[in-house]
């Protein structure tokens, strides 16, 4: 284990370099873009204010349809930074909430998504990988794939929300 001063120096020794800077530069860069992009084309849809940017754990942003806003679930896309990869979540708009539609998946049979292990300790209720090995040279193809995966994700929940 390093401690905090060790953890610093190299921290330093990264950011002379300058490579961290312009990534992590691009990537937000990248992700406001998707998000504006979400904004534009799905206007119907709740698409928040501004990025979460995290601890350099998670990056992201809400993206939800009316038919999850109405029952106090919420879609959020995230760049999940241990992963390197983007990810979409179902949460619910607190704990209870949360706990309470986890509970219904788990004892309806649901596995089409992970369920997380505990709604509780984590904000979402299920997990699922958009990309694992995102290619940001082609911005426009890492979208299209990200947009296909959370419209497939939101259908796939309502199809079983609908159900129950």
């Amino acid at each position: 284990m390093f401690s905090l001063a060790e953890a610093m120096g190299d921290f330093k020794k990264q950011l002379e370099k300058g490579l961290i800077q312009r990534a992590y530069r691009g990537l937000m860069d990248y992700i406001t873009d998707l998000k504006n992009y979400f904004k534009n084309k799905y206007p119907d849809y709740y698409v928040s204010g501004a990025l979460y940017y995290g601890y350099m754990d998670m990056t992201y942003f809400s993206f939800i349809p009316d038919s999850l806003k109405q029952r106090h679930l919420k879609i959020a896309i995230v760049f999940v930074y241990d992963r390197f990869c983007f990810e979409v979540w179902l949460g619910g708009y607190n704990k209870q909430v949360q706990a309470q539609y986890w509970q219904m998946f788990k004892e309806n049979g649901w596995d089409k998504y992970t369920l997380v292990a505990d709604p509780k300790s984590v904000d979402a209720i299920m997990a699922h990988i958009l990309v694992a090995e995102p290619d940001f040279s082609v911005p426009q193809e890492l979208t299209a794939q990200i947009e296909q995966g959370v419209l497939k994700f939101i259908a796939d929940i309502e199809l079983f929300l609908n159900s129950h």
